[in-house]
């Protein structure tokens, strides 16, 4: 759908699902190549890297024993240690592992990558797409609000992470200690599990929207993050379609991975040689889509309450005529 031009010259999108958001960002993709495709090779190809190796360098080192760790802790808890919970604990631990060992290179890479796609589809729409050197210097502009926000929410993240933790504990002990068998223990651990999940998308697909907005609209933090509930009224389920496909499409690259670079090579292994960067540069390249259907999504939100505001004006306009007239006729 081909963007509109509001009163004041801004863009404006009409509202869009998932796929349709998915369209218009390979448009905006089109529209700009060369910056994107910067994008891609110096800021999300190191970043992806340092996500997707950092988990494999490690795995015997402290994977596997944190791993074991998540085991112990759920068999005190009552839970049965079937694959799906050990195949459960190492993701976990590969997951945190590798966040925490890439957060640096997620706090300058990642969000660098981040506040450049924002002002890169903000300049295609504007139709006066930006050098390389005004994009660096936006986006240094705006890192400090945007590491603000994504810090903000990462600790949103570890707080929902801790009270998951907590409350899966204390459900499983309790129902253990009152004599309920396995099964019981496993539903009610799949419940909790599912009830994070939810909790966790909503703050995912919340703090992503807040990054653009600490972008583009120069504020930050909590700020940032109020502002996003706000422009993302009624259109939750768009938000999260779109995070659904971003994981869908980063856990299929990186199972991949798991496979073909970790656990598996022909010969003498030289076929990780190529995979290996193959499988970092597809797993970059649904970051960035993932990046510009945010911003994408930003500016259908943004449109969405402009337009809403729009109406409420005329509303408004509309009862003064009525006051004015009814005003008179009484005289």
């Amino acid at each position: 759908m081909a963007p509109t031009r509001g009163a004041g010259g801004g863009v404006r999108l009409p509202p869009m699902n998932a796929l349709e958001i998915l369209r218009e960002t390979v448009r905006v993709l089109r529209g700009d190549p060369h910056a994107f495709t910067s994008i891609l090779f110096l800021l999300l190809c190191p970043a992806s890297g340092c996500l997707l190796l950092s988990a494999a360098a490690l795995d015997g080192t402290v994977v596997l024993p944190l791993a074991r760790r998540l085991l112990v802790a759920a068999a005190a808890s009552g839970l049965p240690l079937t694959h799906f919970v050990r195949q459960l604990a190492h993701h976990l631990a590969a997951t945190l592992v590798s966040a925490v060992v890439s957060f640096p290179a997620l706090l300058t890479l990642l969000l660098g990558a981040r506040a450049a796609v924002a002002y890169s589809v903000a300049a295609v729409y504007a139709g006066k797409p930006l050098a390389a050197g005004d994009i660096t210097l936006l986006a240094r502009r705006a890192w400090p609000r945007l590491a603000a926000t994504y810090a903000l929410g990462c600790a949103a993240v570890a707080a929902g992470l801790v009270a998951f933790f907590a409350l899966l504990v204390t459900a499983c002990s309790t129902l253990k200690a009152m004599l309920y068998p396995p099964d019981i223990v496993v539903c009610a651990g799949l419940f909790t599990v599912l009830a994070y999940s939810v909790v966790y998308a909503h703050t995912i697909i919340i703090c992503n929207l807040g990054g653009v907005i600490a972008v583009l609209e120069e504020v930050a933090g909590v700020n940032a993050l109020r502002r996003s509930v706000q422009l993302m009224r009624g259109q939750t389920h768009v938000g999260l379609l779109i995070f659904l496909g971003s994981t869908i499409g980063l856990a299929f690259v990186e199972g991949l991975f798991e496979h073909r670079v970790k656990t598996l090579s022909y010969g003498d292994g030289s076929s990780r040689l190529w995979e290996g960067p193959l499988l970092v540069l597809m797993y970059s390249f649904v970051m960035l889509i993932d990046s510009m259907m945010s911003a994408v999504f930003y500016f259908t939100c943004r449109s969405s309450s402009l337009d809403l505001l729009d109406k409420e004006g005329a509303s408004v306009e509309e009862l003064e005529m009525m006051r004015a007239d009814n005003s008179d006729a009484v005289r």
